[in-house]
């Protein structure tokens, strides 16, 4: 054998122990991923890891309470003023002088207009003048036959005389009494020259300026003046409460109520003064009507607003914030939490919802703690972590509590 042929020899067992040795290795490391596998397996299946409880669900609460709840209809109400009427004037004459700024308040009495009165005076001292001359010839003509009278009973005339003397006497007085009323008018006719407000209320635009010759059959007026203090409220309610409302007005609790934002209070109050004395056909509903002092005038007649009635009292009622009602397909209900913080749902009746506390029967009683929220974390008989805001967020009495 040369030497040549032996080299080659050796070299293909060396290559292949080396390719031996690599497979050995591959298979050594996954039999230990498959032993390493089985027995992590195996461990989690014989020794299974504790399961984890979740945490109470976090609620914010609130106690039920017990008060006395005035239940309130609200409704549109229209301002209405009591009198609204035109001036106008009722001689004709040139408008001299407007004594009033348009929008004034004015009371009654309250000069308003100057119409030019020169041509009333000068009648009117033209009716006294004839006036004076007619009496004297009045005094005349009883002077007359006061003296034919005597000469009568002395036989120095005849009777006839003295009757026509008496027949002179009444026509003169008849003269007399024409020119008295004559005057009278005159002085109607001078004190109509100066206008005055009739009643108390607001002045509208001025419908004729000053300068302008005004007639007393004339349909355009000089000013609408309109009664804003007080002021009624018109409002309609369904005649199928009619029977509340009449016991209400007979216990005097039958208010009417509308908010002012920005007046002191933020709202005014009045008492229901009339009911109508029919329903109304059509609509089926009741009229009635409040009167209001209306001191800073933000009721204008016309205006629309809205208005609560006091249609019926709740005494001594279970209240809970609003938010705490929950609505469900076919009922309301509430969510009670006990002393052990276990929620139970609770079907209840809304009485009254004004906006921020609901009056409810049912399920609630006054003390029972109340969850107002939190509600989708929870299901009833689970149990609460109770997260009220303020110091006592356990103890109950928190500011998430509803106020009295």
């Amino acid at each position: 054998m040369s030497v040549s042929e032996f080299i080659p020899s050796l070299s293909r067992d060396a290559n292949a122990s080396r390719t031996s040795s690599r497979s050995r290795i591959v298979w050594g490391a996954l039999v230990v991923v498959v032993l390493g596998a089985a027995l992590w397996f195996g461990w989690g299946f014989l020794f299974p890891p504790a399961k984890r409880t979740p945490p109470p669900a976090g609620v914010r609460t609130a106690v039920a309470k017990q008060q006395d709840i005035t239940v309130v209809q609200h409704t549109v109400g229209t301002v209405v003023s009591p009198d609204m009427l035109q001036v106008t004037a009722q001689v004709t004459g040139m408008l001299a002088k407007a004594n009033f700024q348009e929008g004034q308040l004015v009371r009654k009495g309250d000069p308003l207009f100057e119409i030019d009165a020169r041509p009333f005076e000068a009648a009117l001292a033209q009716a006294q003048g004839q006036l004076t001359k007619d009496q004297a010839v009045l005094t005349g003509a009883r002077v007359d036959l006061k003296r034919y009278q005597t000469l009568l009973g002395a036989n120095a005339i005849s009777k006839q005389t003295v009757d026509d003397q008496a027949a002179t006497v009444a026509q003169n007085e008849g003269v007399v009494q024409a020119d008295e009323a004559l005057v009278n008018t005159a002085k109607i006719n001078v004190g109509y020259t100066r206008i005055v407000s009739p009643i108390d209320g607001k002045t509208g635009p001025l419908m004729i300026q000053p300068g302008n010759v005004i007639t007393a059959a004339s349909s355009t007026p000089l000013v609408t003046i309109t009664q804003v203090q007080p002021i009624k409220l018109s409002f309609f309610l369904p005649q199928s409460q009619l029977t509340q409302i009449q016991n209400q007005m007979t216990a005097g609790k039958l208010w009417a109520v509308v908010s002012m934002p920005g007046a002191p209070g933020g709202q005014e109050k009045a008492k229901v003064d009339f009911i109508s004395n029919a329903v109304g056909a059509n609509t089926g509903t009741i009229e009635l009507r409040a009167t209001f002092l209306n001191a800073d005038q933000r009721l204008v007649p016309g205006q629309n607003v809205d208005v609560g009635i006091t249609i019926k009292d709740l005494p001594g009622a279970t209240v809970v914030p609003r938010d705490a009602v929950n609505l469900g397909p076919d009922t309301a209900y509430v969510y009670v939490v006990d002393q052990d913080k276990i929620v139970s749902s609770k079907t209840v009746k809304i009485l009254n919802d004004d906006g921020v506390r609901d009056a409810v029967e049912g399920g609630v009683k006054p003390g029972d703690r109340v969850v107002v929220e939190g509600q989708l974390r929870i299901v009833p008989g689970s149990k609460v972590q109770i997260r009220n805001r303020g110091p006592a967020s356990d103890a109950g009495d928190s500011s998430s509590d509803m106020p009295s």
